[in-house]
């Protein structure tokens, strides 16, 4: 698969990303709206598990258990687990009606042993990890910031063909909880138009630079045609990930976030590197990686 070469990295301020990356403190989710928080469509699971392109029109059926084996093999890495069948009914109630209030999730309410993958912002883009993503058929949404991509969208289509999920992380990546309803809108509403252009879908799903927000973001979300923010639970580093819950562990449901990221921010890692630390943690736990879009 042909991938974009290399573009320079963004702004000092976005090549932090949301939190930083080699183990900052993680926020706790907060759903009051007060606090801050941490922590397009379609459907399937990627390349290899025989899953839907960007149209939803799958091509190539599943792989055998030999072949997903060989995929993982080539990486260093033993086979997740087979995600479930996605749910008739997604659990998260994105539909809402008179005074009712775009959701924010840190987890999805699910009995399946699953979690999400997300990965934000978009200043590098390695070749390697769209390679690696392209055998493995691990599913993620990508929560991109304009400032961080508009030099490069190419790198991102192959990986939205593959059934990887496109959502808004707003243009210019500010905390959102310094301005005023307006300029929350114009950020979150921009981003949405940019991405529709790019990619060919208005996003569905919206994540807040550092997980800030507040009512206002709630509100400028809808309006611009956002159907839930995004959080999340635990976020990776180097080498492992960053709980929020005490006892260190992933919990059906669980959103995890990661960071197009390089070796400048990763201590000479390579993005690619980074996400097979993350696929042997979530592997550890016996958890398999499913599609947020199936769910939210």
């Amino acid at each position: 698969m042909k991938v974009a070469a290399l573009s320079a990295l963004v702004a000092a301020g976005l090549a932090a990303g949301c939190t930083a990356g080699g183990g900052g403190p993680a926020p706790r989710p907060g759903h009051d709206g007060t606090a801050a928080a941490p922590t397009p469509p379609a459907e399937g699971t990627g390349a290899g598990t025989g899953s839907a392109g960007a149209d939803g029109a799958g091509e190539a059926g599943p792989p055998d258990a030999a072949q997903r084996a060989a995929a993982y093999r080539k990486w260093g890495l033993e086979p997740l687990p087979a995600p479930p069948a996605p749910p008739a009914v997604k659990p998260v109630r994105t539909v809402r009606t008179g005074a009712e209030r775009v959701p924010v999730i840190s987890d999805v309410p699910t009995k399946d042993k699953v979690v999400f993958l997300t990965i934000d912002d978009g200043a590098e883009k390695d070749p390697k990890f769209a390679e690696m993503m392209r055998d493995l058929g691990v599913p993620f949404t990508m929560f991109l910031t304009d400032s961080a991509i508009r030099g490069d969208h190419g790198y991102f289509r192959p990986l939205a063909a593959l059934g990887n999920g496109v959502a808004n992380h707003t243009l210019t990546h500010p905390n959102l909880r310094t301005l005023g309803a307006g300029e929350q809108q114009r950020e979150i509403c921009g981003q949405q138009r940019r991405l529709e252009e790019a990619y060919g879908t208005a996003p569905r799903l919206f994540r807040p630079p550092y997980g800030n927000w507040n009512e206002d973001t709630r509100a400028a979300a809808a309006r611009c045609g956002v159907d839930a923010i995004v959080l999340w639970r635990e976020s990776m580093q180097i080498t492992d990930m960053q709980y929020q819950r005490g006892d260190r562990k992933l919990r059906p449901g669980d959103i995890v976030l990661a960071h197009f990221r390089g070796p400048a921010d990763l201590k000479g890692k390579t993005m690619t590197e980074m996400t097979a630390n993350l696929l042997r943690r979530i592997h550890e736990q016996g958890f398999a990686v499913a599609r947020l879009e199936d769910y939210v």
